[in-house]
């Protein structure tokens, strides 16, 4: 018999074992154009948790009176609605950030985690679980932009001695180009991180796992 999931469990899923970004690889492209300032990534992060939030709760409000052959337009007419309720609150409140995020605000209406969140889990639960996947999903996605753009506006620059010494001033590598290649440099770093940190865990809980079975069972 099944145990229904804890709430904890269900908004904490997005943190780490299901990222967006670290480990489901899904909406890489904000990840990739719009982490250059921390402004721009944070902007971005939370336009997405309120949109995937937004939908969720839509799309589990009205999960019954929906057509399962008609149910994926009805999910894209749900998510470009509040993705435009976004454009306009940004272009008139803050209309800088708005240009800078430029066309990758528009992008959100076709972001993969956002209609898989609503075909995998609203569709399927109460509004409140719903809405509790979305926050962590988007919390998640914000997790991850805050801590790409974080470190791509420090540069990341790895200098060796001071250059002031006027003995030797090395950087190994920028993380702040003009071009992708620092985003795509620190995601692939903190996916490869994300990864051993998630097996490292799961090997941990499955090896007391398997002493407490093996104590059990010499006990018997």
């Amino acid at each position: 018999m099944s145990t229904k999931p804890s709430n904890w469990s269900i908004f904490s899923k997005g943190l780490m074992d299901e990222n967006p970004i670290f480990r489901l690889a899904l909406s890489l492209c904000p990840a990739l154009a719009v982490t250059t300032s921390v402004i721009n990534a944070l902007a971005m992060g939370l336009s997405v948790m309120f949109v995937i939030t937004m939908n969720n709760i839509v799309v589990s409000l009205f999960r019954h009176w929906v057509h399962p052959k008609v149910r994926v337009p009805v999910y894209i007419m749900s998510i470009a609605t509040i993705v435009t309720v976004v454009e306009l609150i940004l272009e008139a409140y803050f209309p800088l950030l708005f240009q800078a995020l430029g066309i990758y605000l528009a992008l959100v209406v076709v972001f993969a985690i956002i209609l898989a969140r609503a075909e995998v889990f609203a569709s399927k639960n109460k509004i409140f679980p719903s809405m509790l996947d979305g926050l962590g999903m988007g919390a998640g996605f914000l997790f991850a932009m805050l801590l790409i753009g974080v470190i791509r506006e420090l540069s990341a620059s790895i200098i060796l001695f001071t250059p002031n010494t006027k003995v030797m001033s090395v950087v190994i590598f920028d993380l702040k180009e003009e071009g992708q290649f620092g985003a795509i440099a620190v995601l692939g770093l903190f996916m490869l991180l994300m990864t051993f940190v998630v097996v490292a865990l799961m090997q941990s809980l499955l090896g007391r796992d398997v002493m407490g079975a093996r104590s059990s069972s010499s006990a018997g």
